[in-house]
């Protein structure tokens, strides 16, 4: 339905209004009628198409009735289809009847002035803005779905600057004004109608702290780019000139959603007129488009990888060398960290997260930094941060514990879970639950995960262990098959029946850790011959059953697309589980080259029983497995390969707007 605006006319002088293209104009014939008026008759220029609706039937004038009775209240009704050359050159005239009369007894002229007056955005999700038929004020989601995006302006384009672009009121380069969304507003018409009426832009009060505006007017210098709305800044006072018909604004982000913030943000353009000289001016016509914030995504250990990080520290050259190897080997650029940047930082995984944010004409990767904020806490805003490279941070004034390092948040790759689908994975991170107490990610950091709606986050059970990470027992690896991957869990009971095999074999005298110093050395007999540590086990492999069951539930998944990865863990309840070998799921995924914890298993015809069931489980998969020594430079640090890695990867192909949450 178009925009309506009911217009009073006046039999004691002409009035005159402007009629907005594409509204319409509701005529109070009624209300202007002399006493004695029982009926009217409209008549209108060739520019003005009027109709009346009356018992509910709507009759396009001029039509076979000539009159219409006043009685019970007739709507007159006008468009117009083209622009004024002139103010005024169209009008209506309204003349009214008694009874019996032939002579009308009043007069009603109405002049009217036809003006174009658009607000626009990239509402088709095409990449430029263009005009469309679509409902701007609405934003809605899907393949089908349309409204414009708005990408966080949380890099930093200036080498210069000092903090993300969104916290600057200007515009220090052009680089900048690319990961802005653009807003037309369009002005045509006879130019004294705007010199006489005054156009304001503005957002709503609500939506002020999220986004800011910039204007250059008709110059494209660096330097004529003001800063015109956000924050305090509610309207700003547009100046159409004589020949400048459209007016481009700039439109960045200051804030992901969260909670409060469901992302969309409102902006409007309205025509104001002053009826007369010291009073007040109204509104006669808002058009009005709707963004949305652009979330911030994940992308999962099955997407390609785009750069490798590690850190180095004191002792761990030999762990740097291989983790370079294999970046090599999948043809992936490394970037290490080094002392002065990491103050001995080793857990790269735990201080950060890599992820993206899209919107049709830009895309670029977004850090996410953790609450933790141990030696690698100035890394992601010294070293990260930089043009096109976005930064986003949650705290936890509640204190953070281990649980909000990010080897506790990982993501699947996309599934289908019961016919709804999830083209973007879900987030998996760990909690307490189904504990009462214990630890949980802090508040601040789950509910931006949650407000980001694209990757609807599952919570798993990962407090019954010392560390607390989702990444101690899961992991995902591409595969060519099924759902396109495989999930891999960490299973003691695998791991037993491993070692019954080989015992039954006559290796019950083979030890682990051979080759480690200063390392206890326990047979296959010794281990299967531990009550204790079969009793922790079974505990252990109790708490990964509760994950496997929450896992098949939230991501559809079934019994073929998981795969058990032999691991013993030790410890007490009281203090919580860790690895008793290093950790073969917490790996290092590189497109089909894996970096695997070297778990020094006890050897078997020269081999490491624990590398080859590994071999025999992903191998077919078209995998290439590599085992990594990290036992003295991460393992007895409770850590393990992914723990000291971290990757970037390519985002997506699918568009975040076609998910339908």
């Amino acid at each position: 339905m178009a925009q309506q605006r009911r217009v009073q006319l006046s039999t004691q002088r002409p009035t005159s209004t402007v009629c907005v293209l594409g509204t319409e104009l509701s005529l109070d014939v009624c209300g202007s009628a002399p006493k004695g008026a029982v009926s009217f008759q409209a008549q209108g220029t060739p520019g003005v198409r009027l109709w009346v609706v009356h018992d509910s039937q709507s009759v396009k004038l001029p039509s076979s009735v000539s009159r219409w009775p006043l009685a019970p209240g007739p709507e007159l009704l006008l468009a117009m289809d083209s622009l004024s050359k002139d103010v005024g050159d169209e009008k209506v005239r309204v003349s009214y009847f008694r009874e019996a009369g032939a002579v009308p007894v009043g007069r009603a002229l109405l002049y009217l002035t036809c003006v174009e007056v658009s607000l626009d955005a990239d509402v088709n999700r095409s990449g430029a803005v263009s005009r469309t038929l679509l409902d701007k004020t609405t934003w809605t989601w899907g393949p089908e779905g349309h409204g414009a995006v708005l990408l966080v302006n949380c890099d930093r384009d200036d080498p210069g600057a000092e903090g993300l672009d969104s916290q600057d009121s200007a515009v220090r380069s052009y680089d900048d004004l690319k990961d802005m969304s653009q807003l037309l507003l369009r002005t045509r018409g006879p130019h004294p109608i705007f010199a006489g009426h005054r156009l304001l832009l503005h957002v709503d009060f609500g939506d002020a702290d999220k986004v800011g505006v910039f204007y250059s007017g008709s110059s494209a210098a660096l330097g004529e780019f003001r800063h015109v709305l956000g924050g305090p800044k509610l309207a700003y006072s547009v100046r159409p000139g004589r020949h400048q018909h459209e007016s481009v604004f700039y439109v960045e982000g200051l804030a992901f959603p969260d909670v409060g913030f469901s992302g969309l943000v409102s902006f409007h353009a309205t025509l104001l007129e002053s009826p007369d000289k010291g009073l007040p001016e109204t509104p006669i016509f808002t058009d009005t488009v709707v963004l949305r914030v652009a979330p911030w995504i994940m992308t999962p250990n099955t997407a390609a990888p785009l750069e490798v990080f590690v850190c180095g520290v004191d002792d761990n050259e030999g762990f740097v060398a291989a983790v370079a190897a294999l970046a090599e080997r999948a043809q992936c650029p490394l970037t290490v960290c080094p002392p002065p940047q990491n103050r001995q930082d080793r857990w790269i995984q735990d201080e950060l997260e890599f992820g993206y944010v899209q919107a049709p004409h830009k895309t670029f990767p977004v850090v996410f930094d953790s609450p933790r904020d141990r030696g690698l806490k100035d890394f992601p805003v010294r070293s990260i941060l930089g043009p096109d490279f976005g930064y986003v941070a949650r705290q936890a004034p509640e204190g953070a514990s281990s649980l909000d390092s990010f080897g506790n948040l990982e993501v699947s790759p996309p599934v289908t879970v019961r016919g709804k689908e999830y083209p973007l994975g879900r987030i998996l991170i760990g909690s307490s639950f189904p504990r009462l107490g214990g630890r949980r990610m802090a508040k601040a950091v789950r509910d931006f995960l949650v407000a980001q709606k694209v990757q609807a986050p599952v919570e798993l059970f990962s407090d019954w262990l010392q560390v607390g990470h989702v990444d101690e027992f899961l992991t995902f690896v591409p595969a060519p098959d099924r759902k396109g991957f495989r999930l891999l869990l960490a299973s003691p009971s695998a791991c037993y029946q491993l070692l019954r095999e080989k015992q039954e074999e006559g290796f019950g005298e083979a030890a682990m850790f051979q080759g480690l110093e200063k390392v206890p050395k326990p047979t296959i007999n010794e281990i299967l011959a531990n009550e204790g540590l079969r009793r922790f086990n079974n505990y252990a492999q109790s708490c990964i059953s509760w994950n496997r069951d929450i896992l098949k539930r939230a991501l559809g998944l079934a019994e073929p697309d998981i795969l058990d990865i032999p691991q013993l863990f030790q410890g007490d309840v009281a203090s919580g589980a860790e690895a008793f070998f290093p950790d073969m799921v917490n790996m290092l995924v590189l497109g089909r080259h894996l970096g695997i914890p070297k778990p020094f298993g006890p050897a078997v015809g020269g081999r490491c029983c624990l590398e080859q069931r590994v071999r025999e489980l992903l191998e077919p998969l078209g995998l290439s497995c590599t085992f990594i020594d990290d036992f003295f430079s991460y393992h007895v640090l409770a850590g393990d390969v992914h723990c000291g890695t971290n990757v970037r990867r390519k985002p997506f192909a699918f568009k975040w707007w076609h998910v339908v949450p």
